[in-house]
């Protein structure tokens, strides 16, 4: 992650309307053909704009293809797909921006129907190329693995997760508003991070269906990596919901810890299964394990909406008044008080038995549920000042 797209209000130009914008890096096959076939929908449909190639560095004249066919070029030394849109909108002059890639397999001739939608209202217009939002993938366009595995895939799981409305989450035909989002991604996660953020943030999100052509270019592979980028956008899907990445499981993890001591303490039979001490241990891991998962999922929703990561949340607004510092330390003072007692009583225990054996199940059954609560209030109590220390950055 990088810093946020800056604010373009005192960059924009009341005479531009829309601002195409390509991130390029050594696309001499292609860009000049795709700066071309925009300039000349713009002029064609009467568009005040203007056409954007975000250089990220390349070496092989696409810069001056750029210019020659219209361009305007900016130059963005941060390396990376992301970090080359950030600078790229952030030179664009226009009130729309339009994003796609400088490979040519984007029609950059049926810009209208975006730019149409956007004078509606829209926030963000996204292309969708696949059949089931009216879009086409020509032959040879996608590869299988992407069609039929990955793009569906993290479609479905950004519609579960976050609610995003679209169909295709990985098409790179779409303008956005992201000077407003504060977006941070700088690799191929970028365009996944504006979809969330714009989901999240409740912004109108339209799709427009289009063709997906074959990639142009012939010197060089094309810059996605399957299974590289794919990691990236799962890890950032996590990431952003530490409600689906810690807290659900860490709740999952709770309650089997809780059914765990209530057979265990009492010794349960059941059948031929006896529920003894060694279950209260498994338990109380559980319970260990599922209350610090728990604790990082509020630590990592707080610094994320403190640091402009993700949007506020009203959920996230009432824990913290609900759960302040005070409350927090009062229950980990208890926590700490009763676990100390049993452990006090374990010791006691020994002590009247002449520092000898012990009955095991008996004893343990003091020990593991006042250590687990001794050390469930330690937590409580530093993850209290954490998360408090963490929202003063909000106030």
């Amino acid at each position: 992650m990088n810093d946020a797209i800056p604010a373009r209000p005192t960059t924009e130009d009341p005479g531009i309307e829309v601002s195409v914008v390509l991130p390029c890096l050594n696309e001499a096959d292609t860009v000049s053909g795709c700066v071309a076939k925009a300039v000349g929908c713009l002029r064609e449909h009467g568009i005040a704009g203007e056409v954007i190639v975000a250089d990220n560095g390349s070496v092989d004249g696409s810069q001056a293809l750029a210019t020659s066919a219209g361009a305007r070029v900016v130059a963005v030394e941060a390396r990376g797909y992301g970090a080359a849109l950030i600078g790229g909108i952030a030179a664009a002059r226009g009130r729309y921006v339009i994003m796609a890639d400088a490979d040519d397999s984007y029609d950059l001739t049926d810009l209208a129907p975006f730019v149409a939608r956007l004078r509606e209202g829209a926030d963000l217009v996204q292309g969708c190329r696949l059949p089931w939002g009216g879009g086409r993938v020509m032959p040879g366009a996608m590869p299988f693995l992407h069609r039929w595995w990955g793009n569906p895939m993290f479609t479905l799981l950004a519609r579960w997760m976050f609610h995003s409305p679209v169909r295709d989450i990985y098409c790179g035909f779409r303008r956005d508003w992201q000077h407003e989002l504060g977006q941070r991604c700088t690799g191929m996660e970028f365009a996944t991070e504006m979809l969330i953020k714009g989901s999240l943030t409740g912004a109108r999100i339209v799709e427009v269906p289009i063709t997906l052509h074959p990639d142009g270019r012939r010197a060089h592979a094309p810059h996605l990596k399957t299974f590289r980028d794919g990691w990236r956008t799962l890890r950032f899907f996590l990431l952003c919901s530490p409600r689906w990445l810690l807290l659900q499981p860490g709740l999952v993890a709770l309650v089997i810890g809780l059914i765990g001591y209530a057979v265990a303490l009492p010794g349960v039979t059941l059948g031929r299964m006896t529920f003894d001490v060694h279950t209260l241990l498994f338990a109380s891991l559980f319970i260990l394990c599922g209350f610090q998962s728990v604790m990082f999922s509020v630590i990592i929703k707080t610094f994320a909406v403190s640091e402009g990561v993700l949007p506020p949340d009203y959920r996230m607004e009432r824990y913290v008044k609900i759960a302040t510092l005070e409350r927090g330390l009062m229950v980990a003072a208890v926590a700490l008080i009763a676990g100390t007692v049993l452990l006090a009583l374990a010791v006691l225990r020994w002590h009247t038995s002449g520092y000898g054996r012990l009955d095991y199940p008996s004893t343990m059954r003091l020990v593991i549920p006042g250590a687990t609560l001794f050390a469930l209030g330690f937590q409580t109590a530093l993850g209290g000042v954490f998360v408090s220390m963490l929202g003063l950055a909000r106030r």
